[in-house]
């Protein structure tokens, strides 16, 4: 196992290095356009870790044999890639974004501002906080969705796009925090360390909610200068009857229940596909592509993830509280914040204010790479044809999310 695990490390490892190099990559298929295709898909940030995944379960494959390979591959727990791929292609049907972008236009002509401005701020601050309701992924696409035509235009200056980015990823992550279900890191650890909704709000919610509203607020005051109103493109087509919305949303609502029960969400997605096809003129294309891209990238970091027990689980053991919150930052950027939280729910005695750092911890740096957190390939997928080259920059991410991060480092420590 010791050669399987060393292996392991090191793809994980080549991995990383192939996610920040993939703006790269892209650039080159304009270089050598005989082989644009195969540079194309490499430089899909959400083809990485799944193109990783079979490199390991190939390998595991000539070092221990096939058949210790398939089982490794069917040991892991795929619900969370299927989940969001789901949530994903549902959230992001025609009827269920007419139905959220009516009630924020409503909302937001009410308010004394320009209306774009008023939606960019919903779009930053009450989607990801819905996330605590409706799920961490499910936020994501519908924040990813409404920002695009506002904020990931081509004559906006890239380095604000990617602050936008970076405040999005950031809220979404901690956005989620204010229930016990809907954030993946807080998933992992709730029934193990009996933590409930009542406890996250008291100890998580209050201080996540005023790190996003304060992030928010200062992009939306940024990005001022650089909104024009956008026109609704969807103007144009059949109203969506009150009846397909209602039906969509039950879909939503019901796919987010039984998110940890594959076999239901699958067999009610199978039903969902059946109604967009029965009613096709209320629809738009699904976003079928871009949802088994992220469900690829998602079941990829679960492959390569579970070969990373052997050093994490020593580095979260050893840390003292304060040490552990940083440790929890840092290593949330190079592996999912997920993973890293249900690695700590194995330690056995481990303080209640160690607990509380090894979950902030990894929820405040969920925004500093696509990897850190489960939504974020989701927004990344939704958003990256609104930045140079249609690809979304590893170093430009990092930068553009380290503010909001320090915001919300500051208020889960203060």
């Amino acid at each position: 196992m010791q050669t399987v695990q060393l292996l392991g490390a090191i793809l994980f490892g080549l991995a990383l290095l192939h996610t920040f190099a993939a703006k790269s990559i892209e650039q080159l298929a304009h270089r050598h356009p005989r082989h644009a295709g195969l540079f194309h898909l490499l430089g899909e940030v959400e083809v990485v870790f799944g193109f990783w995944a079979i490199v390991l379960i190939i390998s595991m494959a000539v070092v221990g044999g096939g058949e210790n390979a398939i089982r490794y591959a069917e040991s892991r727990q795929y619900t969370e890639p299927l989940f969001v791929f789901t949530v994903m292609v549902v959230a992001a049907s025609r009827p269920v974004l007419a139905v959220v972008q009516s009630l924020l236009g409503g909302l937001a002509r009410l308010l004394p501002m320009r209306t774009e401005l008023a939606l960019v701020w919903f779009g930053m601050a009450l989607v990801p906080l819905s996330g605590s309701l409706i799920t961490e992924p499910a936020a994501m696409t519908l924040a990813a969705l409404m920002l695009a035509p506002l904020v990931f235009r081509d004559e906006l200056p890239e380095w604000l796009k990617y602050a936008a980015l970076g405040v999005l990823f950031v809220n979404v992550s901690i956005g989620g925090t204010l229930t016990a279900y809907a954030a993946p890191p807080v998933l992992m650890v709730a029934s193990t360390w009996h933590w409930d909704s009542a406890y996250m709000a008291q100890h998580f919610g209050w201080r996540a909610a005023l790190a996003v509203l304060f992030n928010a607020s200062v992009i939306t005051a940024v990005l001022a200068r650089h909104l024009r109103p956008h026109t609704n493109s969807d103007s144009d087509s059949a109203p969506v009857p009150l009846l397909v919305s209602a039906v969509h949303l039950a879909f939503l609502a019901l796919v987010v229940v039984f998110s940890h029960h594959p076999v239901l969400f699958l067999g009610l997605f199978m039903l969902f596909l059946g109604f967009t096809i029965a009613y096709q003129r209320y629809q738009q294309p699904l976003i079928i592509k871009e949802g088994l891209l992220v469900g690829f990238f998602l079941a990829g970091l679960v492959v390569l993830g579970g070969m990373q027990q052997w050093w994490l689980q020593p580095i979260v053991e050893s840390l003292a509280p304060t040490a552990l919150f940083f440790s929890a930052l840092g290593l949330t950027a190079i592996t999912d914040n997920a993973a890293l939280t249900y690695l700590g729910s194995l330690i056995q005695g481990i303080s209640p204010q160690s607990q509380y750092m090894l979950v902030a911890g990894a929820v405040a740096g969920g925004g500093l790479t696509v990897i850190a957190n489960a939504p974020n390939p989701a927004g990344a997928a939704l958003l990256r044809h609104g930045f140079r080259d249609a690809s979304i920059g590893a170093i430009g991410l990092l930068l553009g999310a380290l503010p909001p991060t320090a915001v919300a480092v500051l208020a889960f420590l203060l």
